[in-house]
């Protein structure tokens, strides 16, 4: 490829990959995507990987849903075989009364929105998983179409359908340096030095740094989540199961193991992805709360990964102040769920077409009045 780059996406994860199988799905060429590791290297490796439509703003349920009828469609559209979505079900407990009055408001937007969840009573809940503790909660929502899939998989379908359709990765190689010269970019990196008329930033816990180097501050930091794996076990857990008080979910993957992680409202802001042992001792006290059954499992490792936050806890996404660079960042810990419209929606911003959907809602002008953005609860 010639060192003139007509679109370079800095960031190989699960949204820079969307972005680039999007853009050469709709013509572009010419797309060059650089990553400091290797792709799904950062965030989306170490995610989760749940799929959730129950969200409690307008614009995260409508991104959602679009996204899981994506990942229904994903391996006819991306032509790869398995990526292990298994629609288990979200089940989401309430614990206090103000909880339950929320959860019934989520329920009623979602399902005005075409997703069928549904506010349960604690005896349903326990119809569907049995193991909760009767004690540890006063109700639920459900929804039997979420679910989670293999992060790994899932990148690297969408990185060999862009690949098939021309777009070129460049792995190991960090971006130093960005500057705007004669209406285009020159980015230096520890490799090389490229021309590219358009940049995206999909750079996850890195979106701040790579914004600054062209004079684009953006309002988002890096903070550190940790997961835990336990041995696997013959299955016995069909949804997620989450809870926002509690701050935990739970899922048992294919292999039978227990992923289960939390969020500290502790945590210093910044780029460590360690695990502590005093992650371990808070997850262990919530889960023996909350699913004693599994509280008896024996932990096999513990890692963390990078939530990249914003100030509502939604995307920012499109065009910025700087001509031609365009920004994917702040997903706040659901950039997994929403990865195929966020690449469909940049895609299109990019090119100038219609969008899918209306999201100058999730774009950057709208910290311009805080005071009237809506911050999403429902995170973990």
């Amino acid at each position: 490829m010639s060192k003139h780059i007509n679109t370079l996406i800095v960031g190989g994860g699960i949204s820079g990959l969307s972005i680039a199988y999007h853009l050469a799905s709709a013509g572009v060429k010419d797309i060059l995507v650089l990553d400091q590791g290797y792709f799904a290297n950062g965030a989306t490796g170490r995610c989760g990987a749940g799929v959730r439509q129950q969200w409690a703003t307008k614009q995260n349920c409508l991104l959602a849903k679009a996204s899981m009828t994506f990942f229904e469609q994903a391996t006819e559209i991306l032509k790869y075989e398995d990526m292990e979505l298994r629609q288990g079900g979200y089940l989401i407990v309430a614990t206090t009364p103000s909880e339950v009055a929320q959860f019934k408001k989520n329920v009623k937007l979602q399902n005005s929105l075409g997703i069928p969840s549904e506010f349960i009573d604690k005896e349903k809940a326990l119809q569907i998983v049995p193991h909760l503790n009767p004690d540890a909660f006063l109700s639920a929502t459900f929804n039997q179409s979420d679910g989670h899939l293999n992060p790994f998989k899932t990148s690297e379908a969408f990185y060999l359908a862009a690949k098939r359709k021309g777009v070129t990765f460049n792995f190991y190689e960090a971006v130093l340096a960005i500057k705007k010269e004669d209406g285009a970019f020159v980015v230096t990196t520890n490799k090389d030095v490229y021309h590219a008329q358009k940049v995206v930033n999909a750079a996850g816990g890195y979106a701040y740094e790579i914004g600054a180097m062209v004079g684009c501050e953006l309002p988002v930091y890096s903070e550190n989540h940790q997961i835990l794996a336990t041995e696997p076990v013959e299955h016995f857990q069909d949804p997620m199961v989450m809870s926002f008080s509690k701050n935990i979910y739970c899922q048992q993957v294919p292999h039978g193991a227990f992923l289960i992680g939390r969020s500290d409202p502790h945590v210093p802001r910044g780029h460590d992805v360690g695990s502590t042992p005093e992650f371990l001792r808070a997850m262990s006290k919530t889960v023996m709360d909350l699913l004693p059954k599994i509280g008896k499992l024996r932990v096999v490792r513990s890692w963390g990964g990078s939530y990249n936050m914003s100030p509502d806890a939604q995307p920012i996404l499109g065009a910025t102040e700087v001509d031609n660079f365009y920004v994917a960042c702040g997903f706040s810990g659901h950039g997994f769920m929403l990865a195929p419209m966020v690449g469909l929606l940049v895609s299109e911003i990019i090119t100038n077409k219609p969008p899918s959907m209306d999201i100058d809602f999730l774009s950057l002008k709208r910290f311009e009045d805080i005071e009237s953005i809506k911050i999403e609860q429902s995170v973990v």
